[in-house]
């Protein structure tokens, strides 16, 4: 074992398992995302959210100009907690490619963003 250790380097402490090694008393737990999923409904519940149905599409407007759009969102909420939770499938999108129907949704920091979009449509067509 002595000339063993000389010619690798010491002594090998790589060992997992078998005779002489310490016996592990607790196994590891490995959280999943289904755990994660049941803890934040639990939290929701405290908190009283109510689902609100019928609800399409969901905005909500970044301040570099993008959106976070939800399509057929759930939608909860808890007025007493100023709670909202948008939960489900979205997609990051440009302001420009969902102009038409967003008007009507577009607020005064978001103008400021539709005028510089315009700016810039009109100076790529008076450049070309």
């Amino acid at each position: 074992e002595k000339m063993i250790a000389r010619r690798f380097g010491g002594a090998q402490q790589s060992r997992t398992g078998g005779k002489g090694s310490i016996r592990r008393k607790k196994k590891t737990v490995h959280k999943t995302a289904t755990s994660d999923d049941k803890k934040l409904g639990n939290t929701l519940k405290k908190l009283g959210v109510t689902n609100i149905p019928a609800i399409e599409e969901v905005n909500l407007f970044t301040a570099d100009g993008k959106v976070i759009h939800f399509a057929n969102p759930k939608v909860q909420a808890s007025i007493a907690a100023n709670t909202y939770v948008v939960s489900g499938p979205n997609e990051n999108k440009q302001l420009t490619e969902l102009l038409p129907g967003i008007m009507n949704q577009l607020g005064p920091d978001n103008i400021n963003h539709l005028k510089q979009i315009a700016d810039s449509m009109s100076a790529n067509s008076s450049a070309s």
